[in-house]
C-alpha cells in the first residue's frame, strides 16, 4: 500500500548550542524578565557612609526594617505591622533575621540585585544591622524617601495624578 513515514528525529533541547543565559528573576508586579546583575549601590560594610541612619538602626532596627520592608512589600503592609513582626520574631527567637532575610531576597529580585557577598540568610544572620543599613542606603540610592512611607513616595513621584473636582457653578442672582 502506501509507504509509513518515519517519525521526525527528535529536536535538540532547548538552548543547544547557545550561550547559557544569566540568571532570572520575576518581579511579580510586572511581567518582564530582570537579570541579576546589578551591584549593590554600597558595600555591606558601608555603614559609616550614613551616620544617623546606622544609629537608627544600631539602637532601634525595627523602624529600620519597617520601613524597608514597607517599600519592598509597595505598601500592601504598614512600616508599623512589619517592625512589630520583626520585634517579636527578634523577642521571642532571637531570629528576626529570619523575616528580614525574606525581605532582602525579594528586594534582591524586584532591582536584579546579585546575591552578595554571600547569600541572603547568611549576611541577615551573621551582619544584620549591616545588612539593614545597606538595604536602606540602597533604597534612598533609587530616590525613595523611607522616612514618608510607599504612599508618601507615590505622591511625590506623580504630583499631578490626583482628582480634579471641577469648579461649582454659583446659583442665579439673588437681590
Amino acid at each position: 500500500m502506501f509507504p509509513q513515514k518515519s517519525p521526525p528525529p527528535p529536536a535538540p533541547p532547548p538552548g543547544y548550542g547557545q550561550p547559557p543565559l544569566p540568571p532570572y528573576t520575576t518581579d511579580v508586579s510586572t511581567p518582564r524578565m530582570i537579570p541579576q546583575t546589578s551591584n549593590w549601590s554600597s558595600g555591606l560594610c558601608d555603614c559609616c557612609l550614613d551616620i544617623p541612619n546606622c544609629c537608627l538602626t544600631c539602637w532601634c532596627p525595627c523602624i529600620i526594617f519597617g520601613q524597608i520592608a514597607e517599600i519592598v512589600d509597595k505598601g500592601t503592609t504598614s512600616c508599623g505591622v512589619h517592625g512589630a513582626i520583626y520585634t517579636i520574631l527578634t523577642a521571642l527567637t532571637g531570629c528576626g533575621c529570619l523575616y528580614s532575610c525574606t525581605n532582602r531576597t525579594k528586594m534582591r529580585r524586584q532591582y536584579g540585585l546579585i546575591e552578595a557577598p554571600t547569600n541572603d540568610c547568611c549576611v541577615h544572620f551573621c551582619c544584620e544591622l549591616c545588612a539593614l543599613c545597606q538595604e536602606y542606603r540602597e533604597l534612598q540610592g533609587r530616590g525613595f524617601d523611607l522616612s514618608i512611607g510607599w504612599q508618601g513616595n507615590m505622591d511625590r513621584m506623580m504630583p499631578n495624578s490626583g482628582v480634579q473636582i471641577p469648579p461649582m457653578p454659583h446659583g442665579g442672582m439673588n437681590r
